[in-house]
């Protein structure tokens, strides 16, 4: 029994696993009653071994939402540096797995510590896009997402949200409540082999068209 826990979040404590997945019920009750959230795919990402979740940043609500739906595993995240500033919200976080980037600075030691994660096994969520969208829409993504792919002995999944901006754009200071449905779709994982196989600038854009999709088919399932 306890060993199946601990293949949610390998290497941490079955205390470290039931705080996350205490929070992680709260977040997924909060998104299905008050936003009557959607999802499709959520069997399609791997139980077990590295996987790099890739997905489109339209709030701060993208972690929680991606992280609440998804309920065989814990995941881990990249949070922009600014956020751990505030201590008491730094530990919360950090218990939540979240790792500290600083944006446009070149962190060489957060990417180090995402592939490590990766390698050891774990579920790590990341943005190319780099900040959540100011108006909604799906944004280019940075190069870096590349170096993950080569680097990380992992699968990929990419995945589209839809609604998350309606809730809580980027302008707005507090979350806006019962809007319309938000939703979620994940996509079939894809080896990074496959991905790079034509080379870095064509798996970003290969990954940037099936993130594209899947925000379709996610704000599809919203009007259902």
């Amino acid at each position: 029994m306890f060993t199946q826990v601990r293949l949610k979040h390998p290497g941490s404590s079955l205390l470290h696993i039931a705080f996350f997945n205490f929070c992680r019920k709260i977040c997924h009750a909060i998104f299905i009653v008050i936003y009557r959230r959607r999802r499709v795919g959520v069997e399609r990402v791997p139980r077990t071994g590295g996987v790099l979740l890739v997905a489109n940043h339209q709030s701060f609500f993208d972690p929680p939402f991606i992280g609440g739906c998804l309920t065989t595993r814990d995941t881990d995240f990249l949070a922009r540096g600014g956020l751990f500033k505030f201590k008491p919200f730094a530990w919360i976080i950090s218990k939540l797995n979240a790792t500290p980037i600083n944006q446009g600075a070149g962190d060489t030691g957060a990417m180090k510590e995402t592939i490590k994660r990766l390698n050891e096994g774990k579920a790590m969520v990341v943005f190319p896009e780099g900040s959540r969208t100011p108006d909604g829409e799906l944004k280019s993504f940075a190069r870096g997402i590349s170096v993950l792919i080569k680097r990380a002995d992992c699968v990929i999944v990419p995945v589209g949200i839809a609604g998350v901006f309606d809730v809580w754009p980027r302008h707005k200071k507090l979350p806006r409540l019962f809007t319309r449905p938000v939703s979620i779709v994940y996509g079939h994982p894809i080896s990074s082999d496959e991905l790079m196989a034509d080379g870095a600038t064509q798996a970003i854009e290969a990954l940037h068209e099936q993130v594209r999709e899947l925000v379709e088919q996610a704000e599809t399932l919203r009007s259902r």
